[in-house]
Order: C-alpha cells, then structure tokens, then sequence
C-alpha cells in the first residue's frame, strides 16, 4: 500500500482533481481510497437516523452496514486527532491512498495550484511537494509542473511518486 497527497489552498481544486483523478487510477487495475481532512465540524449522519441517536447518546463508535456498504463512527469525544500514521492503519489494503490536506505531514505531496486563488505556492518551503499541477506556467518552480487538465500525466506522476505506508510513520518517528 502506497500513499501520496495532494496539497493546496482552499479553492484551488484538489477534490475536483481527485473526482477526475480517482477514475483514471482504478481504469488502470489499481484500488484506491482516500484520506480528507476536514478543517470544521462535519457529520456523515443526521438527526433522527438510529446511528446519530446512539453517538448522541454517548456511544464511542457507531458500525453501520447494509448491503451496500458499512460506516465507521468514531467520536472523539475532547481527544486529540489521531496521526496520519494511525489513520492510515485503519485503512482496509488497497494499491494507493489518496490524501487531501494534511499539507504538513511528511510524505510526498502534488500540489495543486490556481493562479486565480491569489495564494502564493507552497513549493519550495515544503521539501515533500514532488511536483506542481498548475493551470499556469511555473518558470520558477524546481519540481515538475504537470497542467492540471493532463489526467493520464497526473495519474503517472501520482504513482512514480508515491511511497509505502510504512515510510510514513519511519518519517513522523525521526522528526
């Protein structure tokens, strides 16, 4: 199992280039998931359904499953979020994750950049963003720049630079 991310300010497109993304990566034979982080509160459930009333009632973690699918809650209830390392355990095997946010972890990261959003690159002050993709020339950038319309060139860069799991706690353990 192999992870990399995808980095960028808000707006500057990273679930859209994932939504394109994700579909030319599973065309190819390799099973993926996804890790978001969500920077606000969210819920995957509403009032009134059997799960929120049993996570309302003070339950740690709520399984869900039906035919289809099955859902995890967990609350943390005043804990700290766990670490990506953590998280990424948690995840069932798959060839590669897909990250968005966690733009500070260490591990391989594409950044996604619009220069319509008005926000300065990442690149170069994080040494873990491996390439740009970028809906306008980058003259400056010393890492690849992929146009983020190229899918099939995203998706290769994606996979040349994505790092096992494991490499992922070695790098939080050294710092």
């Amino acid at each position: 199992m192999r992870i990399i991310g995808l980095a960028g300010w808000s707006g500057s497109g990273k679930t859209t280039l994932l939504t394109r993304i994700i579909p030319c990566l599973t065309a190819r034979g390799n099973r993926v998931s996804t890790l978001k982080h969500a920077h606000h509160n969210f819920d995957v459930d509403r009032p009134g359904k059997d799960s929120f009333e049993h996570r309302s009632a003070g339950a740690t973690e709520v399984l869900v499953i039906s035919a289809n699918r099955w859902a995890l809650m967990h609350e943390l209830r005043g804990a700290p979020e766990p670490p990506l390392p953590a998280l990424l355990g948690k995840l069932s095997q798959v060839d590669l994750v897909l990250v968005e946010g966690f733009k500070r972890e260490s591990f391989p990261k594409l950044e996604i950049h619009r220069a319509a959003n008005g926000k300065p690159l990442l690149h170069p002050l994080d040494r873990w963003i491996v390439a740009i993709a970028s809906d306008t020339p980058l003259p400056d950038a010393t890492v690849p720049v992929i146009d983020l319309n190229e899918i099939d060139a995203i998706a290769d860069l994606l996979l040349a630079k994505a790092i096992p799991v494991e490499q992922v706690q070695e790098h939080a353990d050294a710092v």
